[in-house]
């Protein structure tokens, strides 16, 4: 006769292959996971929310309560929004509004306005724009208005709205072939365009 090995029975519950990840709600109410774009409810904005992930599902927890669900996006970049995550009343409350995002690149000069007009367009709700506009704000805190509108000039002949990390590569680029370091501007020039 032959051997016969006898196997143990298969575990009640199935494999778990779910991964365990943290990321922060930005103002968009959006996280980043797996480089796309997953929306949360509105008052999580700021929150640190842990990621369960699945080849096939994405669920977001926040101080361990469920309170998002998605199917797992395909495709770089992806943004998958649940309309009852955001809200209008939710823009009242923001800091930073389309309108004044514009306003403050306009002190900056009539090309980074154009872009920031041209971010805010692109995407399907304005908020989702936040994330580009925001990056280039805190950029300008590094270098001059000029160079700012040197860039922006730059990625609009382009057609470049993959920013900011576009016009941090030309402000970087234009440093090299100047032989310079950053001109960054000073912390009052900051204050004040960002009270404007």
């Amino acid at each position: 006769m032959g051997c016969f090995y006898a196997l143990n029975p298969l575990p009640a519950e199935p494999f778990d292959l779910s991964q365990w990840s943290r990321a922060r709600v930005n103002i968009d109410c959006h996280i980043v996971f797996d480089t796309k774009y997953y929306s949360v409810p509105y008052n999580l904005v700021h929150e640190l929310v842990e990621v369960r992930s699945n080849p096939t599902t994405v669920e977001i927890f926040h101080k361990r309560q469920w309170v998002a669900s998605h199917l797992r996006a395909r495709g770089h970049g992806h943004t998958v929004t649940i309309n009852e995550h955001r809200t209008r009343s939710h823009q009242a409350h923001l800091e930073w509004t389309p309108s004044r995002m514009v306003h403050w690149a306009q002190s900056i000069g009539p090309h980074t306005a154009r872009l920031f007009e041209r971010i805010l367009a692109y995407k399907p709700h304005p908020e989702m724009g936040y994330r580009s506009c925001l990056g280039l704000i805190r950029l300008a805190g590094q270098y001059s208005s000029s160079r700012m509108e040197a860039a922006a000039e730059r990625a609009l002949a382009q057609g470049n709205l993959s920013l900011p990390g576009a016009a941090e590569a030309v402000l970087t680029e234009e440093a090299s072939a100047a032989g310079g370091g950053n001109i960054a501007c000073s912390s009052r020039d900051m204050t004040e365009h960002a009270k404007s």
